[in-house]
């Protein structure tokens, strides 16, 4: 089955820099776009970052964009989200995503703070 495993949330300060990764397993990860969504409390779960399959492009939404850098590593099946220049809205849970057969998956999450 398809699992999504999210790792390297931690506690940054203001301006920090901090990277996540996720470990696809269960299905064809060098044919699948994948993304990254976060949640911040009491909000909606949003889209955050996109890669297409061969990890060639990629799409950013705005508050992020020149900030965070999305990878995917399809030899180890690792997809990345490289976060610089922290500030405090982007506090959240972030969870890695994908679509197979017509399903969406998303991991379990991992936790970003930025505090001082």
């Amino acid at each position: 089955q398809v699992q999504l495993v999210e790792s390297g949330g931690g506690s940054v300060q203001p301006g920090g820099s901090l990277t996540i990764s996720c470990v696809g397993s269960g299905f064809s990860f060098d044919e699948a776009v994948m993304s990254w969504y976060r949640q911040a409390p009491g909000k909606e779960r949003k889209l955050v970052a996109a890669i297409t399959r061969e990890g060639y492009s990629a799409e950013y939404e705005s508050s992020v964009r020149g900030r965070f850098t999305i990878s995917k590593d399809n030899r180890r099946n690792i997809l990345f989200l490289q976060m610089n220049h922290l500030g405090p809205e982007d506090k959240a849970m972030y969870y890695c995503h994908t679509i197979y057969h017509v399903r969406d998956y998303y991991g379990q999450g991992t936790q970003v703070t930025v505090s001082s």
